[in-house]
């Protein structure tokens, strides 16, 4: 009996160790390069909230909508230490997670601008193909075929919606559910939101899109930056009868758990291949204008949406060359150096800021600043003829005040979280 005790004695001294590391781990907190403190713990993504769907999914023959971003943490039983089993948080890929439950038939995996797992371009035609690691077939939503095709949806009993928005109009993600939704309910299948906190609900802003000028980067009456999740988002879809002659989808949202529009959240993925980090995603509503001039928003850098320049502009201090590189195999002004301003350590922002815009705009040497990108970026004709006109970015934002409040009480019917 005596060797017991000293083995004892460290047992319990494992168990207790663990005990507190797991306490830590419910409690920690996550800081980002800038310092900022980002909850991450009490969080659970709708994905993580399996107690809420999985019996939905039994016996059914399931589409995914997912990409990189499409994860969860699950907490499973597993070894610490020698002898000692304990519990601890596992990452896995949605998709990987249903496919391996046996009461749940995973079918195929629609994919969006970027693809499945992530590696494509902006702009770029994601191909269909078959996914190496589950050998289910994946169906491009981007390119010709946006809309999921009654083809693709035969014998789908259910189509799940999991992807990371960042709460920017011409974010095409919300234009891919949109088309998902609409395919669904001429299909009358039903689906299954999984929500995600939206780094940019704080706050709203921007021009609301004028109907004459929608397209895939901005299909409805919203302003740039609309406050909401995307599964706040699809409610409002269907609730303002965006969908084909005003059909409804059966849709259901699975929210997230201890979260509001005010919650500071980090991505732990980065949702596309030109938003790398927590900067960039904050700066991409006010600098994605860019995408509509000849300035460079630092695609084909490794500083993407958090600087800005071009070879037109004033010659300064800071200065970049973009090259081809991971998401960006055409970068504008490839090769060329550029001029500019590096917006890295600036302070986060909490409205859109048209100062980098009307700032560039006036330094601007070449003939032509605008292109038609432009107006379908900013959903109206108007910020291009203000800017030109010489208005400020206060004179310009005041014209904006009466659609906001419009949108704002539009808004309110939807919200799932305060």
């Amino acid at each position: 009996m005596t060797d017991f005790k000293p083995f004892k004695s460290t047992y319990l001294f494992l168990v207790l160790l663990l005990n507190f590391n797991l306490i830590s781990c419910a409690q920690k907190t996550k800081v980002n390069q800038n310092n900022h403190v980002k909850t991450i713990s009490e969080i659970k993504t709708g994905a993580e909230r399996t107690d809420l769907y999985l019996n939905i999914l039994k016996g059914k023959n399931v589409a995914i909508v997912a990409n990189q971003t499409s994860v969860l943490n699950v907490l499973q039983r597993a070894e610490v230490a020698p002898n000692v089993m304990g519990s601890k948080k596992i990452t896995h890929h949605l998709v990987d997670y249903l496919h391996n439950n046996n009461t749940i038939n995973v079918k195929k995996v629609f994919a969006p601008e970027h693809g499945f797992r992530g590696k494509a371009d902006a702009g770029e035609i994601v191909k269909d193909g078959l996914d190496t690691k589950t050998n289910l077939p994946i169906v491009s939503l981007y390119g010709k075929n946006k809309k999921p095709t009654l083809k693709q949806l035969k014998n789908i009993d259910i189509v799940v919606f999991d992807i990371q928005d960042v709460g920017a109009r011409f974010y095409t993600y919300i234009s891919s559910l949109h088309y998902v939704m609409e395919a669904c309910a001429e299909a009358n299948i039903p689906v299954l939101l999984l929500d995600r906190p939206n780094p940019n609900a704080h706050y709203i802003d921007g021009p609301v899109l004028e109907t004459s000028h929608k397209s895939f980067v901005g299909m409805h009456n919203v302003p740039v930056v609309y406050g909401m999740t995307i599964g706040e988002y699809g409610q409002m879809i269907n609730g303002e009868k965006w969908l084909n002659n005003g059909i409804a989808c059966d849709l259901k949202v699975i929210p997230v758990l201890n979260y509001n529009h005010q919650t500071q959240y980090s991505l732990p993925i980065k949702p596309s291949p030109n938003l790398p980090n927590d900067k960039s995603i904050n700066l991409y509503p006010s600098l994605c204008f860019f995408e509509g001039t000849n300035v460079s928003a630092g695609r084909g850098t490794s500083m993407q949406f958090q600087i800005y320049g071009s070879p037109f502009l004033s010659k300064n201090s800071f200065s970049f060359t973009p090259k081809e590189n991971e998401g960006a195999k055409y970068p504008k002004h490839k090769n060329k150096l550029c001029f500019g301003e590096d917006l890295r350590d600036s302070k986060n922002l909490n409205q859109l800021d048209l100062y980098y815009l009307i700032s560039a705009y006036k330094q601007n040497t070449a003939k032509d600043f605008f292109n038609n990108f432009f107006t379908k970026l900013a959903g109206t004709k108007k910020l291009q003829e203000q800017i030109e006109k010489g208005l400020s970015a206060d004179e310009i934002k005041n014209t904006w005040q009466k659609d906001l409040n419009d949108f704002k009480l539009i808004r309110e019917k939807y919200l799932i979280y305060k």
